[in-house]
């Protein structure tokens, strides 16, 4: 990731380092606090070395909502770049406050349907709706195991993730007031084309309100891939790091062209 960053927004790379105090690229492994600033920067970078295309639709996954923004030119680069910082820390702490935040993904045939069962069973929340194959719930880490246990009864793969708390569900509630505070003193302009909501997924509409609802509410990233092709996108260009969206729009839509940076 670093690479493209340093090939193609070296500018990009240099504020990141003074928003977040380091080079986020080096303390990966310290939290999503790090994380989030340096995705958003290879996703910017990415679309950048694809020739910044523009389409007729945009969309983030999670975080990703942000740099869509910012492609879209509805957000400032450096208010978004400032938003991501402060969202990354906040997360971050607000894991680290909760203390027992975790997240479980299940794949296999059948996922999307039986996990918001498996959510309520153990007290849990549907985080990340990503394919018909692969949800993520989150919730306190000790409940992760026996839903792990119920969900390889039901023949699903279950796996605990890596990370720092319980994204998307009300255990980072404590992170939206200060979130929502930064939210008021940004411009928001209309985007140059149609950016979907992951939180509702439907075209944005009040973009301050659905951002910090992203804080504590699911990514609804299969339902936005079927809401983009029933409004007609037919090639859909993945340009943050790595190719999990792609496989993600893979194994939701059928027929569609796949490109990467």
């Amino acid at each position: 990731m670093r690479a493209t960053v340093e090939r193609f927004r070296p500018e990009l790379l240099a504020a990141a380092k003074e928003a977040v105090g380091a080079d986020p690229f080096v303390r990966l492994e310290d939290g999503t606090r790090f994380a989030q600033p340096a995705i958003f920067c290879a996703s910017l970078a990415g679309w950048e070395a694809l020739g910044r295309p523009g389409g007729d639709f945009m969309a983030g996954h999670s975080l990703g909502e942000l740099g869509a923004l910012v492609a879209a030119g509805s957000l400032r680069e450096s208010d978004g770049l400032a938003l991501v910082a402060l969202r990354g820390r906040l997360m971050q702490e607000a894991g680290e406050r909760a203390g027992d935040g975790g997240m479980l993904a299940l794949m296999g045939r059948g996922a999307a349907e039986q996990a918001p069962e498996l959510a309520d069973a153990h007290g849990l929340t549907v985080a990340n709706d990503n394919s018909p194959q692969q949800v993520v719930l989150s919730g306190a880490r000790s409940a992760l195991a026996a839903a792990a246990a119920a969900a390889s009864e039901l023949g699903l793969r279950p796996m605990e993730l890596d990370v720092t708390g319980a994204f998307h569900s009300p255990m980072m509630a404590s992170a939206a007031s200060a979130f929502g505070a930064a939210l008021e003193h940004v411009e928001l302009r209309p985007p140059s084309v149609n950016v979907v909501s992951a939180v509702t997924a439907q075209s944005f509409d009040d973009v301050r309100r659905r951002l910090l609802e992203a804080l504590t509410r699911p990514v609804r990233w299969r339902e936005t891939m079927l809401a983009l092709h029933a409004l007609g996108a037919e090639r859909f260009i993945e340009v943050g790091p790595g190719r999990v969206l792609s496989g993600l729009a893979k194994r939701t839509l059928a027929d569609v062209e796949l490109v990467h940076a």
